[in-house]
């Protein structure tokens, strides 16, 4: 069912005296701002990573700007660690290394050998250079 011309017209001539009230309009805009927060936060993937990206990125603000400065460097450094270098083989003096295994003069004494070799006895006790206390 259509609503008549006269229908229209009456509820034009009500609406038109109503008025919201005092502070509708101030806040609107801020409730408008958090409900489309409200409503990005609840998003997921990678779209809304990247609209929470350049939304922060967006934003005013001497901090964010200079972590954003601060990532590229990072991430410059680790691409210029990580990269390879080319070696200048012409410049360097290499010559082959002989590896040769001389055997000691002596055998050498094994830990309990060496262990009878000192001189336990209460009575040397600080005589061989020890410290006190």
């Amino acid at each position: 069912m259509k609503p008549s011309v006269e229908q229209i017209g009456s509820l034009l001539s009500l609406k038109r005296h109503e008025r919201p009230p005092e502070g509708y309009m101030d806040d609107f805009l801020r409730e408008f701002h958090m409900r489309r927060r409200e409503e990005a936060m609840t998003e997921r993937g990678f779209s809304a990573m990247w609209s929470r990206f350049t939304g922060w990125l967006s934003d005013p603000g001497a901090s964010k700007w200079a972590y954003g400065a601060g990532l590229a460097y990072a991430a410059i450094l680790v691409a210029f660690m990580a990269g390879e270098r080319p070696i200048d083989q012409e410049g360097l003096n290499l010559k082959p290394v002989s590896h040769q295994i001389v055997a000691p003069a002596q055998p050498a004494a094994t830990g309990v050998q060496q262990l009878e070799e000192l001189d336990l006895r209460p009575t040397s006790e600080g005589s061989t250079g020890e410290q006190e206390f």
